[in-house]
């Protein structure tokens, strides 16, 4: 039987058009926007071309936003002053601008909030004397690094409340829930994993230690938002520039990760994947977030590659990506191996990605472009 683009743009329609709901947040389809880092607010502050270029991917049919990476409220968190952060009153008056505009454009949007940790650059601002601050001072490569800050019980607290103040704010602007970035070996994923986290205290040594810091955040974001305001959690094994780094090398170890953020109150994981397609463990062809979604019984969003023919690190090097197609995504949904799929540069490249699918537009797709990183469109 000859499959037909009609019948491909059917069955796209049926699988992604789907409602989600998770807490009081019901997403209109299975499509959302990934988290991308773009450096286009200056001081900070997101600006009124931010606002659009969110509210032209929820008007192209996106179901969930996830903003790029906020820094929350400590000094060590940032590494660029144009990366926007989530605190500070000309900042959140930009993030309730933004809100507005999605919301207006009919999608559903929440922040990332993040702590880069000992990926900070040390002098960077905008706190240019605050030092790159981890677990155990110790750089991605596991070496110490002669700037590095091994953190104090005080470190941890007042990052714990940063996060906490940051979720609260959220939930005070209107944002549909909330995000903590976990992942790629920013400050949370630094706990935990064994790489960078050589503490001899409570937050280190086995899997349930290094999950204790994690397992804090998500604790104290959840005691300061409404019961059922989502909490998302991303996590991933790689970090940047370690590709073959691994948190846990069996489902029994990923299952001792999970199972105190869930009890923290994790609503949702956000499974990070260079690929989405690539099996995690041997013996299975789930893919992270199908793991997570078995193991922890919570809903996943998947993430890797969607829609294009190349892995996201090439961008970094100047590569293009020829536009590729989701069968094989549609295929996993069907079983229901992980709840939402999250869209990066396919979406960069054509904010309309979401609604060219559904209508079976696949030739009128606009391929991502490395040039696309440059502005904000």
């Amino acid at each position: 039987m000859t499959v037909t683009s009609s019948d491909s743009a059917a069955r796209a329609a049926q699988v992604l058009s789907r409602p989600f709901s998770l807490g009081r947040l019901t997403v209109p389809n299975r499509i959302t926007m990934a988290p991308m880092t773009r450096e286009f607010s200056p001081g900070g502050v997101p600006g009124a071309d931010v606002a659009d270029y969110y509210a032209r991917r929820a008007a192209g049919g996106v179901g969930l936003i996830i903003t790029e990476g906020t820094y929350v409220d400590h000094a060590a968190a940032g590494t660029s002053g144009n990366v926007p952060r989530f605190h500070g009153a000309d900042a959140l008056a930009g993030w309730g601008r933004v809100v507005e505009a999605v919301h207006a454009a009919g999608g559903r949007i929440m922040p990332q909030l993040w702590h880069v940790g000992m990926a900070r650059a040390a002098g960077a601002p905008p706190f240019p004397d605050a030092p790159p601050s981890g677990p155990s001072g110790l750089a991605l490569d596991g070496t110490q690094s002669p700037t590095g800050h091994a953190m104090t019980q005080k470190d941890l607290d007042d990052v714990v409340a940063a996060f906490a103040q940051g979720a609260a704010d959220a939930e005070r602007l209107g944002f549909d829930g909330v995000e903590l970035h976990g992942a790629h070996g920013y400050l949370i994923d630094q706990f935990l994993w064994s790489g960078t986290n050589r503490r001899e205290d409570g937050y280190g040594g086995d899997l349930p230690a290094r999950t204790r810091f994690a397992a804090e955040i998500v604790a104290a974001c959840r005691a300061a938002v409404s019961a059922d305001f989502p909490i998302l959690l991303r996590m991933s094994q790689w970090k940047m520039g370690n590709y073959e780094a691994r948190l846990a090398d069996t489902p029994e170890e990923l299952e001792a990760i999970l199972t105190p953020l869930v009890a923290a109150g994790v609503d949702a994981f956000h499974c990070s994947t260079r690929r989405y397609w690539l099996p995690e463990f041997e013996g299975s062809d789930l893919n992270l977030a199908g793991w997570v979604k078995k193991l922890s019984g919570k809903p996943t969003i998947t993430v890797g590659s969607v829609g294009l023919d190349n892995e996201f690190m090439g961008s970094f090097k100047g590569e293009s990506a020829a536009v590729s197609g989701i069968d094989g995504l549609l295929d996993r949904m069907d079983r229901d191996e992980f709840d939402l799929v999250a869209v990066g540069r396919a979406l960069l490249g054509d904010p309309e990605w979401a609604a060219k699918v559904f209508e079976g537009r696949d030739g009128d797709l606009v391929p991502f472009d490395a040039a696309m990183l440059r502005t904000l469109s």
